[in-house]
């Protein structure tokens, strides 16, 4: 098994251990046994627990990225498209976190970790908001000036609003229907969204 595949493994082995029995719970024995390894293989890839659960969010997010881009790429319009990213992004990073088990209170306890291992994750996103608005703007759906600084305050309130959105602070009176009409109101607005294209 080639390097990159055994490592994989590990991470793929953490990531469910950890969503079993919560990080805290889980050894780097219990990594090591259930991925049919040694402690010497798995310490050969990872220093420490902290170090495993890093990689589990790297892993997440590069999953996270992957979706980003399948969306970002469907042939639909660009107003769709742009909603379609912040709902992907909104509703994965709220899943990863829930589908962990306890990775949730790690989570938001290691969220200056987490946030060093995601810069990768946050410029390929910035492009792909990029992308989606120079489009609109081609079209003539959005009416805004600088592609680039939009890009950048899109994401940046995305990302402002994940801990709010993952722990259920935001609308939680409303249905979803409701709350991601809001959220287009909000979002076409600032974009300049002409009437006839919404």
């Amino acid at each position: 098994m080639t390097t990159s595949k055994t490592k994989a493994q590990l991470v793929d082995v953490a990531r469910q251990l950890f969503a079993k029995k919560g990080v805290e719970a889980t050894t780097m024995n219990d990594i090591a046994v259930a991925s049919q390894k040694g402690r010497r293989t798995l310490y050969t890839y990872f220093k420490s627990k902290e170090e495993v659960y890093m990689a589990v969010v790297e892993s997440e997010l590069e999953m996270l990225s992957d979706r980003m881009t399948r969306a970002a790429e469907r042939p639909t319009s660009p107003e769709k498209k742009i909603l379609e990213l912040i709902m992907t992004h909104l509703d994965a990073i709220k899943l990863v976190v829930f589908r962990n088990g306890t990775l949730r209170a790690y989570f938001f306890r290691n969220i200056w970790q987490v946030e060093t291992i995601r810069k990768h994750f946050d410029q390929k996103e910035i492009i792909l908001f990029r992308r989606v608005l120079q489009e609109g703007k081609e079209k003539g759906i959005f009416d805004i000036d600088n592609v680039d600084i939009m890009a950048d305050i899109l994401h940046y309130c995305i990302k402002g609003i994940e801990v709010p959105y993952i722990r259920g602070q935001i609308g939680e009176e409303l249905d979803d229907e409701t709350g991601w009409r809001y959220v287009s109101k909000i979002v076409y607005g600032a974009l300049g969204c002409k009437k006839n294209h919404l």
